[in-house]
């Protein structure tokens, strides 16, 4: 039952994405305007969607160990994107190390490490890491800066590997990695929403200083549907009920929205246009998962607490 409906799950995105294809091939072939990155865009997609679904249908083993290099490969564009000093350098070293120790926790089902290890030991160690360099100018910012780089490409986003190892409820046998499913998908779709209503209907901007392309309209129209297809979607992969799933399609709406723009604004502020080059037509890593490093730890949080 559980494999049957994430079977049916995954069959549905590549309909969805076939279907896009096929739009974007058309709008390609008659528009007149420069069509190239929707349609890197989209080719970068059917490359995304492959890896993902291989590793989930493989081992769940191989699907914690994509996280994990997702979040070295974000945690790598982070760090080549901000000044760091000399006396830094060493300290790199266990930032990118304490990757696979998270992820280990995850692996081994430990919640309690899991929950603590970044946000107490890493938040703890790395300073005093960092001072044995005997460098105080630049100190309280190396800090942050390290700290929060940790926070955002590694520990955010390993609750989204956390999901995959909840049990199966007597609401729904697809257990985690049903509610991974509809984490990742609806965080995905939300972009392609706002954006899409905001190219459409856009007239007034939400925050320019920060995301000069950002509307009320896009934000709005994203959140709607975004909402409507948590419902839609949640009886099937998860044990959400209704004001539940309605709840979740909220949260990871606007939490998107929050982390897809505190990105740029970290953007903006190193005058930076993408974080990397890696996904053509998407930019980097850091710029696919800017909104999941929002929405997988406050969703997370939000089913364990109701359901776990």
């Amino acid at each position: 039952m559980k494999l049957l409906a994430i079977h049916w799950a995954l069959i549905g995105i590549w309909a969805l994405l076939t279907l896009a294809s096929l739009v974007v091939f058309v709008v390609s072939k008659r528009s007149s305007k420069d069509m190239s990155e929707l349609v890197q865009r989209t080719q970068s997609w059917w490359v995304m969607v492959a890896i993902f679904t291989l590793a989930f249908l493989v081992s769940q083993t191989i699907s914690i160990i994509v996280f994990a290099l997702i979040s070295f490969l974000a945690l790598k564009e982070y760090f080549s994107m901000i000044p760091t000093r000399r006396a830094d350098r060493r300290v790199l070293f266990w930032a990118y190390l304490s990757i696979p120790v998270q992820y280990f926790w995850v692996y081994d089902h430990y919640y309690g490490m899991f929950a603590v290890f970044i946000p107490v030991y890493m938040f703890l160690f790395l300073p005093f890491a960092s001072l044995l360099s005997q460098q105080t100018d630049g100190f309280l910012k190396s800090v942050g800066t390290l700290n929060w780089g940790l926070m955002l490409c590694v520990f955010s986003i390993s609750h989204a590997a956390f999901l995959l190892i909840l049990p199966a409820t007597p609401e729904s046998s697809a257990g985690g990695a049903g509610l991974l499913l509809f984490l990742i998908f609806l965080t995905q779709f939300n972009d392609v929403a706002q954006y899409t209503w905001g190219k459409l209907f856009g007239r007034h901007k939400i925050i320019p200083g920060v995301s000069p392309n950002k509307t009320w309209e896009g934000f709005l129209g994203g959140v709607a549907t975004t909402f409507v297809l948590a419902m839609l979607i949640a009886p099937l992969v998860t044990p959400l009920d209704l004001p539940h799933a309605a709840a979740a399609g909220l949260l990871i709406a606007v939490a998107g929205f929050v982390g897809d723009v505190t990105v740029s604004a970290l953007k903006r502020d190193l005058g930076v246009k993408d974080t990397g080059s890696l996904i053509p037509g998407h930019g980097g890593i850091l710029d696919r998962i800017d909104s999941l490093t929002f929405t997988a730890p406050l969703f997370f949080h939000f089913t364990r607490y109701f359901y776990y």
